[in-house]
């Protein structure tokens, strides 16, 4: 039960100046505070530059695979059925989903004067890249729209034109063994000149294993002029909610779980080891605020022994066990509010003008797509749930020794003082 009394004398018990307590229990209480306020620091800023990390993987990564590619339903043969179950998909509203559009994906060598390179050759259409994905808003040269339908033309990452050493302007040969053909001079792939018009920089790993061209010239490259086996792409408005738009397509429209690829099966492993890195900083960080937290037992304990007398004071007065009980787990929750404040406080501060820190003592990291320093995201959901789980932690520190001050027996405790 609550009482305003108990507030009082634990708003007065978590003061700790030497008027109330010793020097020495008064210390500890600071020094709990602090351990507190620089734990939870340390964590607001650490997960907010973890969760820039990641948002520049997702930005980087994510902006150049396909999100879900919709394949060709093997179990059917006429090519009428194929056309229908992809025009259901591309007309049926699904949340989450901001735009559709035929694609393809083969696996291609690039020759270039110096150098041979395994790319992946996207075939897809201009307009739609121009609108829906970042890769377009990162060319370095050229455009989207320069891929025009019939001029083999190509734009490729800035680290795949520093190895192939080539150029906007250059031609490469790409050949693709996929749609190779028999002759009298054994089997050939099928390989056509290109025409470098663009080059981007997305700061990722995918830069140089990734090139652009039409659909249509793609198709032809393939020996598939009609598009037969193309697929379609989806874009998303959140690459991490892909399983709910797969839900909706498996229940919906009635597409095989078989036939859609979803991001994950190419960059889920590099996501689970930064969300597992993640975590485990987190979980480090976490132990660092219980210990501190823990701490006030420590500090709970002195105070109870110190003011045995008083304990049996207020209780002869007539204040019931819980009551007491009250005061110190009171005591404890506002030395905690102290620490989670400033340690709040702290590291919004702090995580606000981190790059500045950095620039400051001649530390500065480049890690963001515009390469000024480091990304920085903040959630506010997250930060909250952090600071009352601080709390909570010194809460559950306070009951152990505010049960023993509840035990006290007062005639006892008056015959000792």
């Amino acid at each position: 039960m609550f009482y305003p009394l108990s507030a009082f004398i634990a708003y007065r018990y978590a003061k700790s100046n030497k008027a109330s307590q010793t020097s020495f229990v008064s210390f500890i209480n600071r020094f709990s505070v602090a351990g507190i306020a620089l734990g939870l620091m340390a964590l607001i800023i650490v997960v907010s530059v973890m969760n820039g990390l990641e948002g520049q993987l997702k930005q980087r990564i994510l902006g150049i695979v396909p999100h879900i590619e919709v394949t060709k339903t093997p179990t059917q043969t006429a090519e009428k059925t194929q056309t229908v179950t992809l025009k259901e998909i591309s007309e049926t509203p699904i949340k989450g989903v901001v735009a559709t559009m035929a694609y393809r994906e083969a696996e291609a060598v690039v020759q270039s004067r110096s150098d041979l390179r395994g790319v992946q050759v996207h075939g897809v259409q201009p307009e739609v890249m121009i609108e829906h994905t970042l890769v377009a808003n990162h060319m370095e040269q050229g455009r989207f729209s320069d891929l025009t339908k019939g001029s083999f033309a190509a734009i490729i990452g800035r680290s795949l034109a520093i190895k192939l050493e080539a150029r906007v302007g250059d031609r490469l040969r790409v050949m693709v063994a996929g749609a190779s053909v028999y002759t009298p001079f054994g089997r050939m792939p099928s390989q056509r000149l290109v025409t470098v018009v663009g080059v981007f920089d997305m700061g990722s790993q995918m830069d140089d294993k990734v090139m652009y061209m039409n659909l249509k010239d793609v198709n032809r490259l393939m020996r598939d002029p009609k598009g037969s086996e193309q697929s379609l792409r989806l874009f998303l408005n959140d690459a991490f909610n892909y399983q709910a738009v797969v839900s909706a397509l498996t229940d919906r429209v009635g597409v095989s779980v078989n036939n859609m690829k979803t991001w994950r099966e190419r960059q889920g492993p590099l996501f689970d080891a930064v969300k597992m890195e993640k975590n485990m900083m987190t979980l480090m960080l976490l132990l660092i605020i219980a210990v501190a937290a823990f701490n006030i037992v420590s500090a709970l304990v002195m105070v109870v022994t110190e003011k045995q007398g008083d304990i049996a004071v207020l209780q002869t007065q007539g204040m019931l066990p819980s009551s007491v009980m009250w005061i110190f787990v009171l005591n404890g929750l506002f030395n905690g509010i102290k620490g989670a404040g400033i340690g709040l406080v702290l590291g919004v501060v702090i995580t606000l003008q981190l790059n500045n820190i950095l620039d400051l003592i001649g530390s500065p990291l480049a890690l963001a797509a515009d390469g000024r320093g480091l990304p920085i995201e903040m959630d506010v959901v997250q930060i909250v749930g952090i600071a009352l789980l601080s709390l909570l932690l010194c809460v559950l520190a306070s009951v152990y020794p505010a049960r023993k001050a509840m035990k006290i027996a007062p005639s006892q405790a008056l015959q000792n003082e």
